[in-house]
């Protein structure tokens, strides 16, 4: 079992940074995915970034070159550095951890089975 708390959310102005935190506790090891997911009101939720235990890392093409993921291994802490954040960008975010021995995370939330309670994330224009 992998317990997920994540922080870090608020509101900003558009252009504006934040830098979410996901501690995880339990059974972590470097063999956990971890990736960062959003929702907006009114729609799916989708992979924002997601990164395996050798700190190679994919992006949603909405984020690339704004959001940087990484984890701390030692710590057992995810991150997700948000930069030049857009209205769009508003969502509640998530963290979410499966134990995966893939080539590279995946991206379907389905296929994730640790999530935290999520974080709220407003720009406003």
């Amino acid at each position: 079992q992998v317990q997920l708390v994540e922080s870090g959310g608020g509101s900003v102005q558009a252009g504006g940074s934040l830098r979410l935190s996901c501690a995880a506790s339990g059974d972590t090891d470097s063999r956990l995915c971890m990736g960062w997911f959003r929702q907006a009101p009114g729609k799916e939720r989708e992979a924002v970034a997601r990164i395996m235990g050798d700190g190679s890392a994919r992006y949603a093409d909405s984020v690339k070159g704004r959001f940087t993921i990484s984890r701390d291994n030692a710590k057992n802490t995810l991150f997700l550095q948000m930069s030049s954040l857009k209205p769009e960008d508003t969502a509640m975010y998530y963290c979410a951890a499966i134990e995966w021995f893939g080539l590279a995370c995946p991206s379907e939330a389905r296929m994730y089975n640790y999530w935290g309670q999520g974080t709220q994330v407003t720009v406003s224009s």
